[in-house]
């Protein structure tokens, strides 16, 4: 009889590599590669060539841009493993990926501890339900504290988290790890990168420490497993079958984040990490099965991980290859996705072929002749899959809950320098728009300039560069500018009447509608606007209320003052009426479209600016300043904490319009001795002199 140990799908760990930027993602990553026997020369990222670093501008910034997908194998197990950003201006790409992964890596630095990044993608995965492991890296570096990270761990993100080895030195004495599983010393010898290791005893002076270590990890996982809980309590002898068990179990069921350390760049500590991976992270089968919705139905499915069963996959990135053109990189949750197969878009209803399937290296490419439930990869071929879709054989009319990714906050105008280059840059934008859901480009009404909008000033100057780079197009760029948006502070009902006879034909619909503005603490699943409808097919037919519903919504793109995007909205069908020889769909459209327009007009309109959670980190002696300085930008403090022994942190809310050249300005109240990131927070209804001086800007800017 087989068991799941015997399945293929149990050898399988798809993971992702999460957190702030500058921990040691990539760095981590590229051991990983090295010691899987993937890599055999470890590139370096302030060297410029880091393996999953590909990208020019990826190599030049030092940074992280675009997740890269990359498999290896340790202990006969297949690791699919996805490096992630850090920086928050590409957030969006470790959304998606932490979507469609079984466990996360989540790295920390044993310096900085936990850092505003880093609680964000831990809640991005704590929303997906990812089961993860936290690595403390950089414990070479002067000011590590293997025990101060815990413990902001604790504080910040979950108590559920323990150590499972600690470190044997630390700072320049950094030496090894100790295995508190196991109750062996582990030290890397040096000279060959790490690859030679000696498992000893533990020495004399760490023995006591050790074992409270231990008998703390055991008391924390205890529960479970019956056996280890029993032999703790009879003071029996506890293996590290029965320890691994407890921890594998607590890991998958969220309960326990297992804790290692370990210094990347020194080569110390990830033999044991990739091993935390396949004996702790969840395979495909650990997983079972996976949820998906009905079609025009509230009902759900479980679709189990099975290779024979029906085909079942989502598409989650979408890149533009110089090479191959479109790659699309899916996860296949069920059956099995063949080349040449078709397959059906169960999100917009097209059917197309896959001409060719990848295994992804990072940037490089790797042919193979399908894709099995469990796996991750590459499709060619598709013309109409976008991220988020859902594809299916067509035997279950099913779709997968889509992903949610943040609004874009800050805008540039941008032009071809000459006529030659208009096709080109349409052709870029298009492209690019298509590969990153949180990039967009309107055409401004008003001033029928081309605006680019993105998550931060990084985002689009990245965006800008690859449109000159790889596109080869030269174009003139604005400054940033904030994205606005607008909402509603009355309710009203209005009714509106739409009777006109085209072409020889009589069209007539008629509809009333009531407009309440939702609050912030209303939104669900951050849906912004909402619509319902109480009218009765006598009435208006039913037939209509979709058309009704789209249009209505359609109309919430352009608000009453600056034309912005309109959000916390809800709007209401609430009466109507229609003839039954004259009334159609375009004609309520029309009536509806006409209604919401006059109603957000007196529904008391107001402008809402986009707001970031500025965090500082800075020595004592200049906190009372940016303090000061904060305040003046209209901040809000949220919270000052202790960061370190010298540093304080400072958390507060501030408009992003106040916020342009903050890195000068910081640098200059603080010596250049004080960090801060931004991450947006919020759309927030804007003071009244705010609004007045965007509404004479553009207004004046439109005379």
């Amino acid at each position: 009889m087989k068991t799941d140990a015997d399945n293929p799908l149990s050898k399988i760990r798809n993971i992702g590599v999460m957190a702030h930027i500058d921990a040691g993602k990539t760095t981590t990553t590229e051991r990983i590669l090295f010691y899987t026997g993937f890599l055999h020369k470890m590139g370096e990222v302030h060297d410029g060539n880091a393996f999953t670093d590909w990208m020019q501008q990826e190599r030049e910034r030092g940074i992280t841009i675009t997740s890269a997908t990359v498999t290896c194998p340790w202990r006969d197990h297949q690791i699919n493993i996805i490096d992630t950003p850090g920086h928050v201006d590409f957030t969006a790409e470790v959304e998606r990926s932490l979507r469609v992964l079984d466990g996360a890596v989540g790295v920390f630095c044993a310096v900085a501890g936990v850092e505003p990044q880093s609680e964000t993608v831990w809640h991005q995965a704590d929303r997906y339900h990812v089961p993860r492991i936290a690595y403390v890296n950089k414990m070479d570096r002067t000011g590590a504290d293997y025990s101060r990270v815990i413990q902001m761990i604790h504080e910040r993100l979950t108590t559920k988290a323990c150590a499972i080895n600690i470190p044997i030195g630390k700072e320049d004495d950094f030496d090894g790890v100790i295995d508190l599983i196991s109750m062996r010393a582990w030290y890397f010898d040096p000279l060959t990168q790490g690859c030679d290791i000696r498992n000893i005893e533990i020495p004399e002076n760490l023995l006591k420490e050790a074992q409270e270590a231990r008998e703390h990890l055991i008391e924390t996982v205890s529960e479970y497993c019956d056996e280890l809980i029993m032999a703790f309590l009879e003071n029996k002898e506890i293996t590290t079958q029965m320890i691994c068990k407890a921890i594998r179990k607590g890991t998958l069921e969220h309960g326990f984040i297992p804790v290692l350390c370990g210094s990347s760049l020194k080569n110390k500590g990830l033999q044991l990490l990739l091993d935390a991976v396949v004996d702790f992270l969840p395979s495909p089968l650990d997983i079972g099965s996976t949820q998906a919705m009905l079609l025009n139905s509230d009902d759900t499915i479980d679709l189990p991980p099975d290779p024979d069963g029906p085909l079942a996959g989502m598409a989650f990135k979408v890149q533009m290859d110089k090479y191959v053109g479109r790659l699309i990189y899916v996860r296949i949750y069920s059956g099995t996705l063949k080349k040449g197969a078709a397959f059906v878009n169960m999100t917009n209803g097209k059917k197309e072929r896959v001409s060719r399937i990848l295994q992804m290296m990072s940037n490089k490419k790797n042919d193979i002749d399908n894709l099995h439930a469990g796996d991750i990869g590459a499709i060619v071929g598709p013309r109409f899959l976008v991220t988020g879709d859902t594809i299916t054989d067509g035997k279950e009319d099913i779709i997968f809950s889509r992903m949610q990714f943040p609004d874009s906050v800050i805008s540039i105008a941008i032009e071809p320098r000459s006529k030659a280059d208009q096709d080109n840059l349409s052709n870029a934008l298009e492209r690019l728009q298509e590969e990153d859901p949180t990039f967009h480009v309107h055409i401004d009404k008003d001033s029928g300039q081309t605006i680019l909008s993105g998550m931060g000033e990084l985002h689009l100057e990245v965006i800008v560069d690859r449109i000159k780079r790889e596109f080869g197009v030269s174009v003139n760029v604005g400054n940033p500018q904030v994205s606005y948006k607008e909402t509603i502070t009355k309710t009203v009902e209005i009714s509106e009447e739409f009777r006109r006879e085209m072409n020889g034909k009589g069209n007539y619909a008629s509809v009333k509608l009531r407009l309440t503005p939702i609050s912030e603490e209303e939104i669900v699943d951050n849906v912004k606007n909402t619509f319902a409808s109480s009218v009765t097919p006598d009435k208006i037919p039913a037939e209509y209320w979709k058309a009704i519903e789209e249009s209505a919504l359609n109309a919430l793109s352009d608000g009453p003052l600056i034309s912005g995007a309109v959000e916390r909205v809800a709007i209401e069908l609430i009466d109507g009426d229609f003839n039954p020889v004259d009334s159609n769909e375009l004609a309520f459209r029309i009536a509806t479209s006409m209604a919401v327009c006059r109603g957000l007009q007196e529904a008391k309109p107001v402008i809402m600016e986009p707001v970031m959670l500025l965090t500082v980190h800075s020595p004592d002696e200049f906190i009372g300043d940016i303090i000061s300085d904060i305040n003046a930008k209209r901040g809000k403090i949220g919270v000052m904490r202790r960061h370190s022994e010298y540093l304080q942190e400072v958390v507060a809310d501030v408009p992003l319009s106040e916020l342009f050249g903050y890195s000068t300005r910081i640098r200059n109240i603080s010596q250049g001795r004080a960090l801060y990131t931004l991450e947006f927070n919020k759309f927030d209804i804007a003071p009244s002199q705010v609004q007045n001086d965007v509404l004479r800007r553009i207004r004046g800017y439109v005379d």
